[in-house]
């Protein structure tokens, strides 16, 4: 996101309180299969927001009924969530109550989240301490001691991005797509005083530091035996013809995807038929590349709900004033323009950025409150930006072709100490081991079954307060499936 905005926003006060949630019944949430996709389109969300408004008491709704958000999108055809991570964000530390969001832990948490609703990921690493843009792009304080030393640079970055993967494989999170850095049209990495002095672009370090962050990724995939799509992100499809000539005359030419900022607040005049043109001249010029829409968000309303500055304050003429329809039209044509281009995703940015009582370091709310697809009540907006994800398009033969792979539900019984699994397709005489962990991704129960002896399978968990846990199987050390279930008193 184009954060440069934020540093015209003042920090007020907003008196807003949020309703809380408690559970009063029981519920489990399961599908019926679990299925590994092989994606045609991309129908994308931005979900890293998610964790700290639930922390700071959103609570989302579909039709005036509490709902896990996860589950919202999920339904309405949302197959990917990008999910971005910071290296160590300690600002927010004096912020709120003083936890983290955007780390490794928060982004694990999310992708088991993902994962409970059978969304692939993409793993946003914005190489940075805090927010990375066109005209921010401030390393790791970490590796401030080797910036001007790039041997050591680059090899801080391969290690921080092979064991980042590494370490979420090791648990089955492992991520589909990954981009190499947030909008990085001024490069990657700059030391602080780099980065403020202006515009700065050095092709040769930034090709090698690009080229080893890459080399990581393909090494895991070496390692794992897995496929990992690499992205480049380039902010503003106008930029893209001569940042693309630059990645590909300097060698970084290993990638799979071209991903795109657009936003006609800050991309404007770009229209949304010269976004499609530009997407099929990136695919001409660069055969066998993917291209997709990473980040693009449109205003439901100008209002607000709280005293934080709004970002998008402007309208595309054609798609004026601002409605819950008008989002939606927005979104559809621009979805339809790409795809008629060959673009393989389109993905919004953070529409679930709700209002709360939180601050952010320029305001106390949300920024983008009324550009998400929810209602200032939290409540999914009626025929808003969500429906864009399930209109029907034209030269769209499949949004998701499924391979059905094996079949995981999970409940509890009447008196909520016990768990009832039924697992299908899993092999019979393989050891299991079932973990239960709470939204904070902390193991609450395990057990080990030597094998699937019955249909059913029987799992005590301790006595827990009413909320949303996450159910897990692992064949030995493989994870396999997870499954959301919520408890209640």
């Amino acid at each position: 996101m184009n954060s440069w905005k934020f540093v015209q926003l003042v920090a007020q006060i907003n008196n807003k309180q949020k309703m809380q949630f408690k559970s009063t019944f029981v519920f489990a949430f399961c599908l019926s299969s679990l299925s590994a996709f092989s994606q045609s389109f991309y129908f994308g969300a931005d979900l890293s927001y998610v964790n700290e408004m639930e922390d700071c008491g959103v609570v989302y709704k579909e039709q005036g009924q509490p709902k896990d958000v996860y589950q919202i999108f999920a339904d309405h055809h949302c197959n990917l969530v990008r999910l971005r991570l910071w290296h160590t964000p300690s600002w927010y530390d004096a912020l709120n109550a003083g936890k983290r969001y955007s780390d490794f832990q928060d982004v694990r948490k999310s992708i088991i989240r993902a994962r409970a609703q059978g969304m692939s990921v993409l793993l946003d690493f914005h190489l940075s301490d805090n927010w990375a843009d066109p005209s921010h792009q401030v390393m790791p304080a970490a590796w401030l001691g080797v910036v001007d030393n790039l041997p050591r640079l680059k090899d801080s970055l391969y290690n921080y991005i092979s064991k980042t993967l590494l370490d979420l494989n090791n648990e089955g999170l492992l991520p589909e797509m990954v981009q190499i850095g947030n909008e990085t049209n001024k490069g990657i990495l700059l030391s602080p005083a780099v980065d403020a002095a202006g515009w700065s672009l050095d092709w040769n370090r930034n090709s090698q530091l690009f080229k080893r962050a890459i080399q990581s990724v393909r090494d895991v995939e070496n390692t794992t035996g897995k496929t990992i799509k690499v992205a480049l992100h380039i902010a503003g499809p106008a930029e893209a013809d001569w940042l693309m000539a630059g990645f590909w005359a300097n060698g970084v030419t290993d990638f799979d995807v071209i991903g795109l900022s657009y936003y006609w607040a800050w991309h404007k005049p770009t229209s949304i038929a010269d976004a499609g043109n530009i997407v099929a001249e990136l695919r001409q010029l660069y055969p066998g590349k993917e291209v997709m829409i990473f980040e693009t968000g449109y205003p439901w309303t100008l209002q607000w709900e709280d005293s934080a500055n709004n970002l998008i304050t402007e309208l595309n003429p054609s798609y004026a004033p601002a409605s819950p329809d008008n989002q939606r039209k927005w979104l559809v044509d621009m979805t339809q323009a790409v795809i008629n281009k060959g673009a393989k995703g389109v993905m919004y940015w953070e529409p679930a950025w709700q209002s709360s009582s939180c601050w952010t370091q320029w305001g106390k709310g949300s920024h983008q409150e009324h550009a998400t697809f929810f209602d200032f009540q939290d409540n999914l907006l009626t025929g808003g930006g969500m429906d864009f994800m399930t209109h029907d398009y034209a030269n769209l033969v499949s949004v998701q072709e499924q391979t059905p792979r094996l079949s995981f539900k999970v409940w509890p019984d009447s008196g909520q100490r016990n768990l009832w699994l039924r697992l299908e397709g899993f092999s019979v005489d393989k050891p299991l081991e079932v973990k239960l962990s709470n939204a904070k991704g902390e193991l609450l129960a395990s057990r080990k079954f030597d094998s699937i002896a019955a249909p059913e399978l029987l799992f005590q968990i301790p006595a827990l307060p009413a909320g949303l846990y996450y159910c897990a199987v692992y064949e030995g050390n493989i994870f396999r499936a997870v499954r959301s279930v919520a408890l209640g008193e």
